[in-house]
């Protein structure tokens, strides 16, 4: 059988050969193609983290687990050596104020002043937002994430078991608009909780690898907090693309022959989804070619 890896290089491979080169928003410019997909099998335990190169898989979790707090600033993610999303406060900080302050230095005040933290770390309404505090037209707040895991339970054949992010009304006050949009679940009569993942824009380069580890943590929690084993993680891109100095780093990946894939399985059972932590997760087997360095488009 074909490495499920070559799902993901193929589609590098697609981007490169015959991708619409573009500017986009960022000036960078993008080679980019409409439309992927890609399928993942996770009962076996294997999850997709990428061995053509290493993939920081912690700080992708940790990413996910904060989602599902809700949170929408970036302090808590510092003080947990996540340094994902200071990109974009920093930038907003820089042209509000003029100070051409280092990325570090920035970092080291939101995690020590709350103050300034309040002020600038803030990203607006984005993913936790919306996922856990969605604020419906009658004012009220709707926990997207419980009412999924609820319908779960009680209601396994529906065909409305999902969540998504972008809230029309609230999309101009966010740092960046949801990129991978909606989630969707189904449960198939021999116990298996499936999951789909639509993305309208994807780096595939740096955010791809990212997002595919966050989404198989993300469904080893829902299946076990529901009472499931894991199935299938299914993928579907939008608007797929490398960024124009990314392209000499993917022709280096692209040559590397993909390694056996890791597995990861949760050591216990929180009471609920809010009460995961990092060190509930367990990567074995995990040996990835070096790790490839390229800059983020904000």
């Amino acid at each position: 059988m074909r490495h499920p890896e070559y799902q993901y290089l193929d589609i590098m491979e697609q981007i490169l050969e015959r991708g619409d080169e573009r500017m986009d928003r960022t000036g960078v410019g993008t080679r980019s193609i409409f439309g992927a997909q890609m399928r993942f099998d996770l009962s076996t335990g294997q999850v997709p983290i990428l061995t053509t190169k290493r993939v920081y898989w912690k700080t992708a979790i940790k990413e996910m687990l904060w989602f599902l707090t809700g949170g929408t600033n970036i302090q808590p993610l510092l003080k947990d050596n996540v340094r994902i999303w200071s990109d974009w406060p920093l930038a907003a900080y820089r042209r509000a104020t003029g100070d051409a302050i280092a990325q570090d230095a920035f970092e080291a005040r939101i995690v020590e002043d709350d103050e300034f933290a309040r002020e600038w770390g803030e990203l607006g309404p984005v993913y936790g937002k919306q996922w856990r505090r969605w604020l419906g037209a009658d004012g009220k707040e709707y926990d997207q994430i419980a009412q999924l895991i609820d319908t779960l339970k009680t209601n396994p054949s529906s065909r409305r078991m999902l969540f998504h992010a972008w809230n029309v009304p609230e999309i101009g006050s966010m740092a960046l608009p949801p990129c991978h949009m909606v989630y969707q679940f189904h449960v198939t009569t021999s116990g298996k909780l499936s999951m789909l993942c639509f993305q309208r824009s994807c780096d595939w380069l740096l955010g791809a690898p990212f997002n595919c580890v966050g989404a198989a943590a993300l469904l080893l929690m829902v299946a076990q907090q529901a009472g499931y084993e894991p199935g299938d993680f299914i993928w579907f891109g939008g608007d797929v693309h490398l960024y124009l100095n990314h392209l000499e780093v993917a022709q280096v990946q692209l040559a590397r022959e993909p390694r056996p894939w890791p597995t990861m399985k949760l050591v216990r059972r929180p009471d609920t989804i809010d009460d995961y932590r990092i060190e509930d997760f367990l990567v074995e087997d995990y040996h990835p070619h070096d790790a490839i360095k390229a800059d983020v488009a904000v």
